[in-house]
């Protein structure tokens, strides 16, 4: 048959499998070790995107993820391309973010006498992987359904795939046994019938229960059954930032999101410590600072629904489910009246009321937190945004009202720099027909990922950059000036943004009022191209905001 090749090789298997899985895109920068790799991934129907660095393609890749629902691959060469990867596969790990990371490598005989290059790609990936393959021949088919299931189940994260060049290149008689994605879908399970009844009981009588709700409720899909529960009770949602948008962020129960900002901070955990019933769903604290630990008593009434084992030690629970989420809530609706009265005291409507003086706009007229009410009441409400680590991250999780989950993307557990703007990229590129795509990120942070608008340019796509502009590292500074210590290596001069966007093929404008913003939003979202809005905001802008 034309077309059809005629022989089978290493990489032709591991890109079938990955094709029957469900990928769809691969990102990276690719190197002559991975050449085969490359070649099967496309003629096996995956998308390659090349990134200016393998950091930003494997946020590319977590963006695709949350456009999409498909995970990707980031694909890197060996050495200096795995180890560029390093911080992104953390971020992955942490975040809980499905990913195949494919890696090429010489051959074990040949790194005994070649050394270019060389080192243990899967002694320094362990620590931050659920799991990590050598690609063996004869064995291909079946290390992937290991690597696929691993990476899908309980809570997804990366995994690593060395490849030989010899077994990328080589011909193979193995043929692929395909399953089809529906093979690797994590089953949803309830706990046992013992531990339902025990927190039934303890739901039925309680008068101020609370849910405090995080990734792996996202994670699970689970933003329909609580917005059920919660409206169906009236009990009051927190959630963690990645969590954002569980239950719209419109709705009187929606609390916002919690973890990293102390103003919020002081209002939420008076709260909890209210409550005689705490809900934690899909919550992992590895989101929150550490001020999160051992947040309520020991004795506390906490039940606890997770998908795994929770070893972090940060707090303490009276009981643990080990369920899905929304079957989990199923079963404690069945125990309580839905008539029965929840907060009568209205002490979550005057959280609510005191949140939101917290974080409204500045009275001068021009700030952050103006930049960010604005671009929230002028684009649509669909909107997806991404936000890069740093002083804005943290007051714009305050403002930015989330209607769905994953409305608001960004690095929560590792925080990390460089990551909003490769986020935007993937999600859009991944679905040109979605929302429009809007990254926020600090100067420092664009900095870092500056190549990436080559990117947005090769590909076409209308991403809106908004920069804050305050030539500082804000959050450090803040703290180095809170400590009493002396300002060293946090400021620096000012880049000529909008400059090097219309350098990049893009449009770029210095924004200092809330007119000219609503009118470059307003054009942005016409445009065919990227945007980039360059908002110089005053120095120390922040202090006393979050």
């Amino acid at each position: 048959m034309i077309g059809q090749k005629l022989t089978q090789t290493g990489a032709d298997v591991i890109a079938a499998k990955l094709a029957d899985a469900g990928f769809r895109h691969v990102f990276g920068m690719p190197g002559g070790e991975v050449l085969a790799l490359l070649e099967a991934l496309t003629e096996a129907g995956l998308n390659f995107t090349l990134s200016k660095h393998e950091n930003a393609g494997g946020f590319m890749g977590e963006g695709a993820w949350h456009a999409t629902g498909a995970p990707s691959v980031l694909l890197a060469t060996l050495g200096p391309g795995v180890a560029n990867a390093v911080n992104v596969v953390a971020n992955a790990y942490q975040d809980r973010v499905p990913m195949i990371f494919l890696t090429g490598c010489v051959d074990a005989a040949e790194s005994e006498s070649y050394t270019h290059q060389v080192f243990d790609h899967q002694a320094l990936l362990r620590p931050v992987v659920k799991a990590s393959f050598s690609a063996r021949p004869g064995a291909l088919s079946t290390m992937m359904d290991k690597a696929l299931a691993i990476a899908l189940e309980g809570q997804p994260g990366p995994v690593h795939i060395d490849v030989p060049i010899t077994v990328a290149e080589g011909q193979t008689p193995e043929a692929p046994v395909l399953r089809g994605s529906e093979a690797y879908r994590p089953a949803q399970f309830t706990a046992e019938e013992a531990a339902l009844a025990q927190a039934q009981e303890m739901f039925a009588k309680a008068e101020r229960p609370i849910v405090l709700a995080g990734v792996d409720a996202v994670n699970e899909g689970a933003g329909p059954a609580l917005t059920a529960f919660c409206q169906g009770f009236q009990i009051p949602l927190i959630t963690t930032y990645k969590g954002k948008g569980l239950l719209d962020e419109s709705d009187p129960l929606a609390l916002g999101g919690a973890g990293l900002s102390p103003k919020a901070d002081a209002h939420l955990l008076p709260l909890l410590a209210q409550s005689d019933c705490i809900l934690l769903c899909g919550y992992d604290p590895i989101e929150m600072r550490i001020n999160w630990r051992n947040p309520w008593p020991a004795e506390a009434p906490v039940i606890e629904i997770t998908p795994v084992l929770r070893t972090h030690g940060m707090h303490e629970v009276a009981l643990s489910l080990r369920s899905a989420v929304a079957p989990a809530l199923e079963n404690l609706t069945s125990s309580r009246d839905a008539q029965s009265p929840s907060w009568a005291c209205g002490s979550w409507q005057a959280t609510k009321v005191r949140l939101n003086a917290e974080f409204r706009a500045e009275d001068t007229g021009w700030g952050p937190a103006t930049v960010f009410h604005t671009l929230r009441q002028c684009l649509p409400a669909e909107t997806v945004a991404t936000a890069d680590s740093g002083a804005h991250r943290i007051l714009l999780s305050q403002i930015w009202l989330c209607p769905a989950p994953r409305t608001l993307l960004q690095s929560s557990a590792l925080c990390t720099m460089a990551c909003s703007l490769p986020l935007a990229i993937g999600h859009r590129h991944a679905d040109p027909q979605a929302a429009p795509v809007i990254a926020f990120i600090g100067d420092a942070g664009l900095e870092m990922c500056l190549g990436e608008l080559s990117t947005l340019r090769d590909l076409g796509i209308p991403v809106i950059v908004c920069v804050l502009v305050d030539r500082s590292l804000s959050l450090i500074e803040l703290k180095q000036r809170s400590s009493g210590r002396k300002n060293v290596g946090v400021d620096f001069p000012e880049t000529d943004f909008p400059a090097v966007a219309r350098a990049y093929g893009g449009h770029g404008i210095w924004v200092e009022n809330t007119v000219a913003l609503t009118a470059e939003a307003d054009a942005a979202l016409k445009r065919p191209g990227f945007t980039l809005l360059a908002c110089r905001i005053p120095e120390r802008a922040y202090d006393g905001r979050f």
